[in-house]
């Protein structure tokens, strides 16, 4: 295309928008609201920088529910996918990979969990050895030979190895910065007692968070009764059980099918964290985590309290990510036998550093997030970076639902 036809149809977005300064413009493509809640991370250190704007849009995922109503929410300037192709743009954000060849800007895609954990699904007749892990496969982050990101945020510098195996044509454009959940996260654990005041546990209760991940293979696809006994075994007096789903879980079903599944556990005593609310802040307030191959399992093992997995499907998690070495370390919970014992018997056996050499895989930039992503956006619009970073130490108080 031309440059006089770029301009012809970029002028209705320049004019109809930028009416009060000329600010550089920020594509923020949300494939999903797991996405969308990662990329809020990232946007976070631009928001009062009045030299950029930020455009939203609703990027094409077949787990896009719920992003409509995401970007919604945020009240900001959207653009619709359709008119995406005909648009240039300074920079854009991505936390996933779908049609990014559509998107004409320099790129920078993230992970939308912790790191690259999940392999590709397989191909029929393939070797589970030639599966890539999803967002380090050059299927997708390629195109006509060509590497489409501008820069891939890595969080560890051993995901460096994992991409010269994968798609080595794009290690040129690989970027160590950090995980931005790790970080909250750290910064979130000495407000503990707050979060926990604001989820309703009583200082004499101990809070069990049982995490669940989307799919037929997930803690809440196989092992559902779990929530129901861990409300039948422990006395609401001592204990409060916390369930964190998946956006993917809510907005897959539909909100209000999710909590009709839970009605009698809900009459129990369970709780339930919307998905809008920061996952983090319950990890912090957490006794004990119970999880699956899921992100937020993997986060809670930085959280220092007991994990325990109710579940783990190994043929789906790439053997080299930190995920897998947490399942060689953490404790089962079996059907049989008191789950009380089970708890006691993984808060005993729990010592300190027993999970540091996962943790130590997800990040191989702690607390550094923010000050390299900032360091990197602002090389890749070419605008000279804010003497000061925001940062923000700690997640919001949740907003339990019960």
């Amino acid at each position: 295309m031309s440059d006089r036809e770029w301009n012809r149809v970029t002028v209705g977005l320049d004019s109809r928008r930028w009416v009060t300064r000329d600010c550089k413009t920020v594509l923020v493509a949300v494939h999903t609201v797991t996405a969308g809640q990662q990329l809020l991370d990232t946007i976070r250190l631009l928001e009062s920088d009045q030299r950029v704007q930020f455009v939203f849009t609703k990027a094409p995922d077949v787990f896009n529910n719920g992003v409509d109503q995401f970007i919604s929410g945020l009240d900001a300037a959207s653009l619709p996918w359709a008119q995406v192709p005909y648009q240039k743009f300074d920079l854009a954000l991505a936390a996933s990979l779908g049609a990014i060849h559509e998107i004409h800007a320099p790129l920078a895609v993230m992970p939308h969990g912790a790191g690259f954990n999940k392999l590709v699904p397989a191909r029929e007749g393939a070797r589970a050895e030639d599966r890539a892990p999803y967002g380090l496969d050059a299927q997708r982050l390629m195109r006509d030979g060509v590497v489409l990101p501008k820069a891939i945020v890595l969080p560890h510098e051993i995901e460096l190895g994992r991409l010269a195996r994968t798609c080595p044509q794009a290690l040129p454009v690989a970027a160590i910065v950090g995980d931005s959940s790790h970080d909250r996260l750290a910064a979130s654990l000495p407000h503990r007692d707050v979060y926990r005041r604001a989820l309703g546990v009583d200082p004499r209760q101990k809070l069990v968070v049982v995490t669940s991940t989307w799919g037929p293979q997930s803690l809440f696809g196989k092992h559902s009764d779990l929530l129901s006994r861990l409300l039948a075994e422990l006395p609401r007096e001592e204990f409060r059980v916390v369930a964190l789903f998946h956006p993917n879980v809510w907005f897959g079903h539909g909100i209000w099918q999710v909590r009709a599944w839970l009605a009698n556990e809900l009459r129990e005593g369970l709780s339930l964290v919307p998905p809008a609310d920061d996952w983090r802040a319950v990890l912090a307030a957490a006794d004990w985590i119970i999880g699956d191959h899921g992100s937020v399992t993997l986060y809670g093992a930085a959280t220092g309290k007991p994990v325990m997995l109710a579940g783990f499907p190994h043929a789906d998690v790439d053997p080299a990510s930190a995920l897998a070495k947490l399942a060689a370390v953490a404790p089962r919970v079996s059907r049989r036998g008191s789950l009380r014992a089970q708890l006691d018997k993984a808060e005993r056996e729990m010592r300190p550093g027993h999970y540091r050499p996962v943790v130590e895989q997800i990040t191989s930039a702690p607390g550094r997030f923010d000050h390299n992503m900032c360091r990197l956006i602002y090389r890749l619009m070419d605008l000279r970076q804010p003497e000061h970073v925001h940062v923000t130490p700690a997640v919001p108080v949740p907003r339990l639902a019960t």
